[in-house]
């Protein structure tokens, strides 16, 4: 899939100058690898791969938002239209 929007300032120096600056030292290298991962996939249901990541959509005001988990609180946060994903974002949404 491809990247077409991110809102996350530091997600996006660590996609366009692989600098991690602006997000936790600890998380950067599981944010490398989900967002690889994300790229590489043909299809949303490819997310379900990785368990640890409970991967869902939110519900809500929030519906078609996908959601998987980086840390305790922090997720990284997306929609997927026309297979781009869309509003990549970092955030504490709990």
């Amino acid at each position: 899939m491809v990247l077409r929007s991110i809102r996350h300032k530091g997600l996006k120096r660590l996609i366009t100058l692989d600098d991690p600056s602006g997000l936790p030292s600890e998380v950067a290298p599981k944010l490398r690898r989900m967002i690889s991962f994300l790229v590489a996939a043909e299809s949303p249901n490819e997310l379900y791969a990785i368990p640890t990541w409970k991967a869902h959509t939110l519900v809500g005001s929030r519906q078609g938002t996908w959601s998987l988990h980086v840390t305790k609180n922090w997720r990284l946060t997306f929609s997927i239209a026309d297979g781009a994903v869309e509003e990549l974002d970092f955030e504490d949404y709990h």
